[in-house]
């Protein structure tokens, strides 16, 4: 039985103003909640959720915008998971894209098509919904693009990865989440000549592509396309399986690149920009693949302030660091380690780590790829963090410490990584709530008050 929870107000006198997430990572993609009216004091009391509804396979966060939740999944009909992380299981079945009024919980809408799966960890789709106005763009696990009107579901346009460019599937599947800017929708995709393409959002006619990653057979990596601020202009940062590589938004020319070797084709985390500064963090065995890049300025190459190591700086994976409010600290979970660490950014070494938010207690000293997803209170130091045990936890992070201010279970870990049970889907807050999702149903659990 879940714990209850009851929120307290950060100040009485403020109203809580309801928020969207309506893609991966929030509003701004930057995993900062601006929603007023949140907990600011340790929880406390027995609430359950508003509403719950069955779910099938996925690793894909919801996206909750204009008093809708999309909910991404797979329903497996023949095929056996086996979770190992160095080979591909077989599997049919439907990928589907569901619709849900927010508040309630009921379907609104559903659009699913058949779709076998050759890839590793096959839970199904990865990528959150990307909700841009009336459309909704939704990235399979083995690279069907679709974009569908919200209203009632119907397909607009839509491509397959393999047919269109002959992009591999990446071991773990395509788990970039597609980027609306301005008129561009920008992808990950795959195949030579085409790592990155920018489709035109509303026909999805190409408008340019980019790179290629011959080392790794071309494929994307797994890391969703990002914009960054450079020289006062906005420019595609890709990091992919070489490296990373700045782009001009409308052509795709090439700027500057930095190679950056992870292991395995393991460019996962998006890059984190700090004013002029761009913390890019891959994954290797011996934490070696973070670097902090200067951004330049009147053309030219970054320049490289510092590179990672062993118990220096971080070797992330499935989670993007995120940045503090004021100090030039940087918070992300360590692949190898398994630690939430606090990182300056300065110099790159840790300044505290902590297994407790990423790790069940009984998951054993050597665990590897233990997972929390961060997610800050705007303006404070407050996080709400989704840990893969499937509790939410409210945490102040200081450059000083790591302080728990509460927890409670949200959803149960259906999910399985080396051998031990797991949660490693990234929640939405929105409309003063938390919404979160495993492979047998998503929930909305109420954080304001009135």
């Amino acid at each position: 039985m879940r714990r209850l929870f009851a929120a307290v107000l950060i100040a009485a006198a403020a109203p809580a103003i309801a928020d969207d997430w309506p893609e991966w990572r929030g509003s701004n993609r930057d995993a900062i909640w601006r929603e007023a009216g949140m907990p600011k004091e340790a929880p406390s009391g027995d609430v359950q959720p508003t509403w719950s509804t069955p779910a099938n396979l996925g690793y894909a966060g919801p996206a909750v915008a204009d008093g809708k939740v999309y909910l991404f999944e797979y329903e497996r009909s023949e095929g056996s998971i086996t979770d190992n992380p160095g080979a591909r299981d077989n599997l049919e079945g439907v990928e589907r894209l569901r619709c849900l009024d927010s508040a309630t919980g009921r379907e609104l809408w559903r659009y699913e098509y058949e779709r076998p799966y050759f890839i590793s960890y096959p839970s199904g789709p990865r990528c959150t919904p990307t909700v841009d106005g009336d459309r909704v763009y939704a990235l399979g696990a083995e690279g069907d693009l679709t974009c569908l009107d919200t209203a009632e579901g119907t397909v607009v346009w839509k491509k397959n990865f393999k047919e269109a460019y002959a992009a591999p599937t990446p071991q773990w599947g395509h788990s970039a989440h597609p980027l609306v800017d301005g008129d561009f929708l920008y992808c990950l995709v795959g195949g030579e000549g085409s790592v990155v393409v920018a489709f035109d959002k509303r026909t999805g006619e190409e408008k340019w592509k980019a790179l290629s990653t011959p080392s790794i057979n071309n494929e994307c990596g797994y890391c969703p396309p990002t914009m960054i601020e450079q020289d006062g202009e906005r420019v595609l940062a890709a990091f992919h399986p070489e490296g990373v590589t700045a782009l001009t938004r409308d052509e795709g020319k090439v700027l500057w690149s930095v190679p950056i070797d992870s292991s395995y084709g393991m460019s996962i985390a998006q890059p984190v920009q700090v004013k002029d500064l761009l913390f890019v963090t891959g994954y290797t065995g011996d934490g070696g693949a973070s670097v902090l890049l200067k951004l330049p300025t009147g053309g030219g190459e970054p320049e490289v302030v510092w590179s990672g190591g062993p118990k220096r700086s971080i070797s992330a994976a499935n989670s993007t660091p995120v940045p503090a409010a004021e100090a030039d600290v940087i918070y992300g979970v360590d692949a190898n380690d398994s630690v939430l660490a606090a990182v300056d950014m300065a110099s790159g070494e840790r300044l505290w780590q902590t297994r407790e938010p990423t790790l069940a207690a009984d998951a054993g000293r050597r665990a590897r790829h233990g997972t929390c997803f961060l997610v800050r209170q705007a303006n404070t130091d407050r996080f709400w963090i989704a840990s893969e045990s499937g509790d939410l936890i409210l945490a102040s992070l200081t450059p000083d410490k790591y302080q728990e201010l509460s927890r409670f279970k949200i959803v149960e870990p259906t999910g399985d990584a080396f051998g031990r049970p797991v949660w490693w889907s990234h929640p939405a807050f929105a409309e003063g709530a938390v919404f979160a999702r495993n492979d047998k149903e998503i929930v909305r659990v109420d954080l304001a008050t009135e």
